[in-house]
């Protein structure tokens, strides 16, 4: 009973922090300059990871200019609030997204770029778009695994994003996400998204929690120096699966 109220108590929470966040998109950033939205997108995620009683920790550098694309492992739907409260970006998510009520207006305004994913031809288009905001300084994110895995290992990679760092010349970060219980450090599956599961069911075991914790382990910058997208998918990968056995995930 006890945790069913907290629950409801952290829901409510949200809830006014979702509006909030619409507002602000729709009353003040069509008169903000881009760097003030993105402090104000980098404040409104950590604000609402607090309001879920989910800790940040940030291990490494962060790049905190761009050109640089991010190249993350996907484990929940609170990975893009988790990469933003580090480091505002511009995120590629497929199209639906874009159409979710309140949900898709809050990820327009953080500058989320949309793909189909079932169309080849839109593909190529997001990967020049991609290529033309890195040249122009931009840091970009990306999940090149293409779905949610259960956190306890790293998918394979697509390598089809990855050609826009390629074509722009810009260099790639990886970056290894883990949630664990605050109290242990334990590994959870708590915030997990995968499979047959449900977003609602996910959202509603975070809300039923014990406090968590995202750590977020941002490896170095490094150019593609002669290698395809590929060998740089594969080695980014690596680099990830390097970074989650050193933090014991």
């Amino acid at each position: 009973m006890q945790r069913n109220l907290t629950a409801l108590a952290r829901l409510l929470r949200v809830l006014v922090h979702l509006l909030r966040g619409a507002w602000t998109i729709w009353r003040h950033f069509p008169g903000m300059a881009p760097a003030q939205r993105s402090a104000e997108v980098q404040a409104w995620a950590a604000d609402m990871l607090r309001r879920l009683s989910v800790d940040v920790r940030v291990r490494g550098e962060v790049a905190r200019r761009g050109p640089v694309l991010l190249a993350a492992n996907h484990v929940s739907w609170l990975d893009i609030m988790a990469i933003h409260a580090a480091q505002h970006c511009r995120f590629v998510a497929k199209s639906e997204v874009k159409h979710w009520p309140l949900l898709g207006m809050l990820a327009t305004g953080a500058g989320t770029l949309y793909i189909e994913r079932e169309s080849r031809r839109d593909a190529m288009r997001v990967v020049h778009h991609m290529a033309d905001r890195l040249r122009e300084g931009d840091i970009l994110a990306v999940f090149p695994e293409g779905t949610t895995g259960d956190g306890t290992q790293v998918l394979p990679f697509h390598a089809n994003l990855l050609q826009a760092a390629v074509s722009a010349g810009a260099p790639v970060q990886a970056v290894a996400l883990r949630y664990a219980e605050a109290a242990s450090d334990a590994t959870s599956l708590i915030p997990c998204y995968v499979g047959d599961d449900s977003l609602v069911a996910s959202v509603w075991r975070t809300l039923c929690a014990e406090p968590l914790r995202v750590e977020l382990q941002f490896g170095a910058v490094r150019f593609a120096e002669g290698r395809d997208r590929r060998v740089w998918a594969a080695d980014v990968r690596a680099e990830i699966v390097q970074m989650h056995q050193r933090n014991g995930a």
